[in-house]
């Protein structure tokens, strides 16, 4: 009898704790509905656009609001938003990535069998910058140093 109350308080306790935990732990938000996708697919899952953008970010060194507008009236984060430029420039530049690897990059398998993965990205250029620089090289950098007679002329304008 005494072990039979034991448990029955045990187990009372217990279903207190278990659902004192279940009401303060914090609900599950589904995912929010994906508006406004132009170059992903329609179908793309949260975790992975959202996991995109994280790479988009860091390749850049920009946060969120570089492509994406507030909402003034909410003072979130509108994604759906084409407001700011910089969200047409990403996209023209993720599908210029895209072109260039379906021409350039084919998937190719090494001596195992293994698929290799090449091709270029938005980290590629940007190395963490937002407006990357366009640099020419030295002419003088190379095994050879300069041209013999000097750097070529530039073109006249004739």
């Amino acid at each position: 009898m005494y072990l039979k109350k034991q448990l029955i308080i045990t187990v009372g306790v217990l279903g207190v704790v278990a659902l004192s935990v279940a009401a303060t732990s914090p609900q599950q938000q589904a995912p929010p509905k994906l508006v406004n996708l132009k170059v992903f697919p329609k179908n793309i899952s949260f975790r992975v656009l959202d996991h995109e953008m994280d790479v988009w970010s860091a390749s850049l060194g920009v946060h969120c609001n570089f492509c994406h507008a507030r909402n003034d009236q909410t003072g979130k984060m509108d994604f759906a938003s084409d407001a700011k430029p910089e969200k047409e420039a990403a996209r023209h530049m993720f599908l210029m990535t895209a072109k260039i690897n379906k021409k350039f990059f084919q998937a190719k398998k090494d001596s195992l069998g293994m698929v290799l993965t090449a091709g270029v990205n938005c980290n590629t250029c940007h190395n963490g910058t937002a407006h990357p620089e366009v640099k020419i090289p030295d002419e003088h950098r190379g095994p050879g140093g300069p041209p013999p007679g000097g750097p070529a002329a530039p073109p006249s304008g004739k």
